[in-house]
């Protein structure tokens, strides 16, 4: 039996749970794969496409922090973006925000199978991998369902224990680098010949490995003092996720030769420091990294359809929360079963496209709320961002400046989703809606 969401969820998260979920969303495979794609698109001045695109994500989040900071319901970007500018850019931004969270939750999943491959071959075989996947999100789903402090607590563990091995590549890395004087120049390179479209796409791809953490707004509901937690969550784990990232791409550098054709250049770099015994603890902290990402997406990403459902927009059934364990049962259930069938079909390029385009629009409408939401709650009791209408210009100046690097599968992505908004739109006016 289930009830309505009036009778409240538990607000259970804290300060450093919420960060912990922050850097969990945003530490993901990318960090074991970018830094050798990086290396290849802009040699050492790569460092500095990292410190530009962590800018950027910066300036968005600082934009998210206060919005965010004002709600104590759930749904995130899409409830923030349906007051400011009406159901339909809602539903839309809700849409783009699902269809993300699932695809790179099913992309992570594929990613630990292939991992752990690399330790027990037999993984890759039909019915073991079947199995594991059935395993990995099966058993993140029934702990999120008993309740949203064991899923946060789990995400707590998986965030330590996937920045415990970065840690330590990063301090046992520079101090082979020093020994061996070959720590590269930080210096921005003179007279240098890459072109602007060739640092763009870099930033951008860079800009989608720092994002993700403003999917820990979703957790309106949830939270304890939203106005202080947001902040904090958001700035304080995008710190973190910089310096690990930054540090990660120095040693990287430092130890492997530019162009370095591999797919998985910790691993690689380990080596040659570490040697094999590195190169499989690197393996390890790869599959900890993504089972830390999905713990983290099946805390927050089923509140985005609650959200929906409260306000009307998406079927009753994703609103209701269990009797006893005060969690939107049904929503979780169904994210991870939407994962279950993505992962088991294998094939998730276009993954990698609906990320790039669906979060550009998302992060733009989320920087033009802010000035429209001042407007309609002069009164709400938020986090004022020092500056905040300037911010919002300069979210959403970047963000159209990286909409125009979008090929032709991103335009198709957006036009696909924005149908599938626009139906849902129509349904959702036949119906009787709560007021906003």
């Amino acid at each position: 039996m289930v009830m309505a969401t009036d009778e409240k969820l538990v607000r259970a998260i804290g300060r450093w749970s919420l960060t912990a979920l922050m850097i969990n969303t945003t530490i993901g495979s990318g960090i074991f794969g970018f830094p050798a794609i990086i290396s290849g698109m802009l040699g050492f001045a790569g460092i500095w496409a990292y410190l530009a695109a962590g800018g950027i994500v910066g300036i968005v989040l600082l934009c998210h922090a206060e919005i965010g900071s004002q709600f104590r319901e759930s749904g995130g970007s899409y409830l923030y973006v349906r007051i400011a500018f009406g159901r339909f850019a809602g539903i839309l931004t809700g849409w783009l925000s699902w269809l993300v969270r699932i695809a790179s939750s099913a992309a992570n999943a594929n990613l630990f199978v292939l991992y752990l491959a690399e330790i027990w071959p037999g993984a890759k075989q039909q019915f073991p991998r079947l199995l594991i996947l059935f395993l990995l999100i099966g058993v993140l789903a029934a702990i999120n369902v008993r309740g949203v402090k064991g899923g946060a607590s789990v995400s707590n563990i998986t965030a330590v224990a996937k920045l415990v091995p970065l840690a330590l590549f990063i301090v046992l890395g520079m101090a082979y680098l020093l020994r061996s004087n070959a720590v590269p120049s930080l210096a921005f390179p003179a007279g240098s010949t890459i072109g602007i479209k060739v640092w763009l796409d870099a930033i951008m791809l860079l800009v989608f490995a720092f994002a993700g953490g403003e999917g820990i707004l979703y957790l309106g509901g949830e939270l304890r003092d939203p106005r202080r937690d947001v902040p904090f969550a958001l700035l304080g784990g995008l710190a973190v996720v910089g310096l690990v990232y930054t540090l990660v791409q120095v040693v990287v550098l430092g130890t492997l030769p530019l162009n370095s054709a591999t797919d998985s250049p910790l691993a690689t770099a380990a080596r040659v420091f570490l040697g094999p015994v590195g190169a499989a603890f690197m393996s390890v902290a790869a599959m900890l990294s993504v089972y830390g990402h999905l713990s983290a997406q099946m805390v927050f990403t089923p509140r985005l359809t609650l959200g929906l459902a409260e306000h009307g927009d998406f079927p009753r059934p994703f609103g209701l929360v269990h009797p006893r364990f005060r969690t939107p049962c049904v929503s979780i259930v169904v994210f991870a079963g939407m994962i279950a069938v993505l992962a088991s079909i294998g094939s998730f390029r276009w993954n990698a496209v609906l990320s790039v385009a669906a979060r550009l629009v998302m992060y733009l409408l989320g920087c033009a709320a802010l000035p429209v939401l001042r407007r309609k709650r002069p009164q709400a009791d938020a986090f004022r961002l020092p500056g905040g209408v300037i911010f919002s210009v300069l979210g959403i100046a970047f963000c159209l400046l990286l909409i125009t690097r979008l090929d032709r599968d991103g335009v198709k992505i957006l036009v696909f989703t924005a149908v599938l908004a626009g139906v849902n739109w129509l349904w959702a006016r036949r119906r009787t809606a709560p007021a906003t």
